[in-house]
C-alpha cells in the first residue's frame, strides 16, 4: 500500500491533538510536516503543542513549521476559553525542546506543493484550523496548487447552527477572508477546476461526541493513552456542559483525518460554497445546496457520518483495539448515552 503524502495544517487545540494522534497512527498517511496557524491558540503555542503530541507518539522526525500568527484582515480572537490557556485543557505537559524550523509554514507549504507538481506526485492537505496559511500560499503563488492532491477542511456548517455565532463555525469565523480566498480559488483558478474542497463541517462533526462512558472505555483498554486523553479533555468536557449542555465533548478535527483515510465514513453533496466576510453573518459558509447560483461546485460538503464507525477506527488505530472487539461495546455505550 502506497501511503498518501499529506501536510496537516492545524491550530492545536485539544481536538487537533486527537486528530494528530489518529493521523500518526494511520499507515495510509505519510505526514510530511505539520504547519501551524493561529486559531484555537496563538501559533507559537500551537507549535509547542504539536511537538508535545509528536513526543507522545514517538514521532520527533516530523517537522513542525510556524505559520501565520494573525488573520488576514480582522483582529485575532483565540479560543482558549474552550481549550485552556495552554491549549491542551490546562494539562500543563512539559515543553519539548527540539529543532526550530527556519522555514515558515507558508514557505514549506508552497515549496512542497511546487515540488509535488514538478514530480507529478501530489500532496494533500488536511486543514484543521483557520485557512490563513493556505490563503497566503494562494496570494503568493497560486500556481503551486497544481501540486495539491486533495484539500480536507474542518470548518463551516451547512444546515447546522454555528459555534461562535448563530451561523458561523470558529475556523472560518476566525479568518473569514482567508476562507473566502481559498474557496474562491477552487471556483476560479484553472489549476483547481478539477478539485473540490472537502468541507468537514459542524453538520457531521457535532455527531462525534466523546462521552464519559467512551472515555472510561478508552482508559480501560489502554490506560496510558486513555489517561492522557482524559487529562487533555477534562477542560473540554466542562466547557461543553456549560456552553451547550452536552455531557461529553464534541471532537471535531479527528473526523477530518478519519474521512481522509476512509471515505465511507461520511457522505455529502457537491455545491458552490462561499464565505461571508462582513456584517452580521461574518464567517458563515453559504452552501448553495439547491444550485440557485448555478456556480462552479467548488466543494464537497459532508452531511452524514457514522459515529460508531469513527469510534471503531479511533479505538483501532490510537488505542490498539480491533473493531471486532470494540464494536459491541461501543454500540452498547452509544445506545446508552443516547437515551
Amino acid at each position: 500500500m502506497n501511503a498518501k503524502k499529506v501536510i496537516i495544517d492545524c491550530d492545536p487545540g485539544i481536538d487537533d491533538a486527537l486528530a494528530l494522534m489518529l493521523a500518526l497512527c494511520s499507515p495510509e498517511l505519510e505526514v510530511l510536516g505539520i504547519t501551524v496557524v493561529s486559531g484555537n491558540v496563538p501559533a507559537k503555542k500551537g507549535v509547542a503543542n504539536a511537538k508535545k503530541v509528536l513526543h507522545w507518539m514517538n514521532r520527533p522526525d516530523i517537522p513542525v513549521y510556524l505559520g501565520e500568527e494573525l488573520p488576514l484582515v480582522r483582529p485575532y480572537v483565540d479560543a482558549m476559553d474552550t481549550h485552556g490557556e495552554d491549549g491542551l485543557g490546562e494539562s500543563n505537559y512539559p515543553e519539548i525542546t527540539n529543532q526550530i524550523m527556519d522555514e515558515s509554514g507558508v514557505e514549506f507549504l508552497t515549496h512542497t506543493l511546487k515540488n509535488a507538481a514538478q514530480t507529478n506526485d501530489p500532496v494533500s492537505i488536511i486543514a484543521l484550523g483557520p485557512l490563513t496559511n493556505l490563503a497566503k500560499v494562494i496570494q503568493e503563488d497560486p500556481q503551486s496548487l497544481a501540486g495539491l492532491g486533495e484539500l480536507i477542511s474542518m470548518g463551516g456548517s451547512y444546515q447546522s447552527h454555528g459555534n461562535c455565532s448563530p451561523v458561523a463555525e470558529y475556523n472560518y469565523w476566525c479568518d473569514p477572508h482567508a476562507a473566502e480566498i481559498v474557496y474562491r480559488a477552487f471556483e476560479d483558478l484553472p489549476v483547481c477546476q478539477d478539485k473540490k474542497i472537502h468541507m468537514v463541517g459542524l453538520d457531521v462533526t457535532r455527531k462525534i461526541v466523546l462521552t464519559p462512558n467512551i472515555l472510561e472505555y478508552m482508559c480501560y483498554v489502554n490506560p496510558q493513552i486513555g489517561e492522557r486523553i482524559r487529562k487533555i479533555t477534562r477542560f473540554y468536557f466542562d466547557f461543553h456542559w456549560k456552553q451547550e449542555g452536552v455531557i461529553g465533548c464534541v471532537i471535531n478535527d479527528p473526523l477530518a483525518v478519519a474521512y481522509f483515510v476512509d471515505r465511507t465514513l461520511c457522505s455529502g453533496i457537491d455545491a458552490c460554497t462561499r464565505i461571508a466576510t462582513d456584517g452580521l453573518c461574518i464567517g458563515q459558509s453559504v452552501v448553495d445546496g439547491f444550485d440557485f447560483w448555478h456556480g462552479h461546485k467548488n466543494s464537497h460538503v459532508l452531511t452524514k457520518t457514522s459515529p460508531l464507525a469513527f469510534m471503531q477506527m479511533f479505538f483501532d488505530r490510537v488505542l490498539g483495539v480491533h473493531p471486532k472487539v470494540s464494536c459491541s461495546v461501543l454500540e452498547q455505550i452509544m445506545k446508552g448515552d443516547s437515551q
